[in-house]
């Protein structure tokens, strides 16, 4: 095995991550490939379920190897973590690389306060004194945007904010530099005045740091704001890949379609409601035969039987970097969002 002759910082090659439980195998990441460069951003989407936390989680090397069956390669700056032991890769996670959490307040300890848990992030990869690890989250803390942080830093996780927690959170992964950030939904339960602040907040600190981020979220409009390519994720697998302003003006896949349908717009009045997807996410265990969309797809019927019998390959679309795993051929996916779901988007 060697190291991708590339400039890629993070490099994930058919990465598959399957639990065994009493029901079944779980495919929770089912042959996952993607790639990203310092200073760039990936936005992984698609409905909980989908298998985009659990991609999150095994590239930090955060997983129950009990019961995890994991395969593949990840790439991370020329050094390979899937066959590495445990060790290196405690060693890289949060140093090299770290883990916003959507729910800071269950990720952090309730027991002490937010001031030692960021110095215990820091020294755990620097040997420094106490009082050198305070003043270092001292000013991380400060660096977030929260106020009086020579005071903050001694309150606990209860007594600061939803906003305020997701900030020390964000101090807390940036502590050591890192050089990958992964994000997972970093706005979630969050208001709306308190998101644009946070996603700001991480869209400088990126831009601070040169490092590559991840956004692992179900809204859109995070992506809109953050992401230079979008990673589409259906059932444990990739369905759609694309730069962003191509996943917005140009997407292809009816899953894609569906996902832009059901986000609400702020550029025009809403008249009407949001158009949800039919159906269900399928189950990782049992996955329907062929595409796994096909059975929530309102184009299933043009694929000449393909879609409940055949498993789509991931292919190269209209463009060089557009990839899509769907029966449908590239023009009749073009005519369809051009004349069929573009002006019902727009109308």
């Amino acid at each position: 095995m060697t190291a991708p002759l590339n400039d890629r910082f993070l490099d994930v090659k058919d990465l598959k991550i399957h639990f065994r439980t009493d029901d079944g195998i779980v495919k929770s990441v089912d042959g996952l490939t993607f790639s990203l460069e310092r200073g760039k951003t990936l936005g992984i989407v698609g409905e909980s379920g989908s298998g985009k936390s659990v991609t999150s989680l095994g590239v930090m090397g955060i997983y129950n190897k009990r019961n995890a069956e994991v395969s593949g390669e990840i790439w991370l700056d020329g050094q390979e973590l899937v066959n590495a032991g445990p060790e290196p890769v405690r060693k890289l996670r949060g140093n090299k690389m770290a883990m916003i959490f959507q729910d800071p307040l269950s990720s952090m300890h309730p027991y002490y306060s937010v001031g030692k848990q960021i110095m215990e992030a820091y020294r755990v990869h620097h040997k420094v004194s106490k009082q050198v690890a305070r003043k270092h989250a001292i000013d991380m803390l400060g660096r977030v945007g929260i106020p009086q942080p020579n005071r903050r830093v001694d309150d606990y996780p209860h007594q600061f904010s939803g906003g305020m927690r997701q900030r020390a959170m964000i101090a807390m992964a940036l502590v050591n530099d890192p050089e990958l950030l992964i994000a997972d939904e970093p706005t979630t339960a969050l208001d709306v005045t308190v998101q644009a602040q946070i996603l700001d907040l991480m869209h400088e600190l990126q831009a601070e740091f040169n490092s590559a981020l991840i956004v692992i979220t179900h809204d859109l409009g995070v992506v809109a704001e953050l992401a230079d390519d979008v990673l589409v994720m259906y059932g444990g697998k990739c369905v759609e890949y694309a730069g962003a302003t191509t996943i917005f003006d140009r997407p292809e896949h009816p899953y894609t379609w569906g996902l832009l349908g059901s986000m609400p717009r702020m550029d025009r009045p809403n008249l009407e409601r949001l158009v949800p997807i039919p159906g269900l996410p399928p189950s990782l265990i049992n996955l329907p035969s062929g595409c796994a969309f096909h059975p929530r797809c309102a184009y299933e019927e043009r694929t000449g039987g393909l879609g409940d019998t055949v498993p789509p390959e991931l292919t190269q679309a209209g463009g060089s970097r557009h990839l899509v795993r769907c029966h449908l051929p590239t023009e009749e996916r073009q005519r369809i969002w051009a004349q069929e779901v573009k002006p019902k988007l727009e109308a």
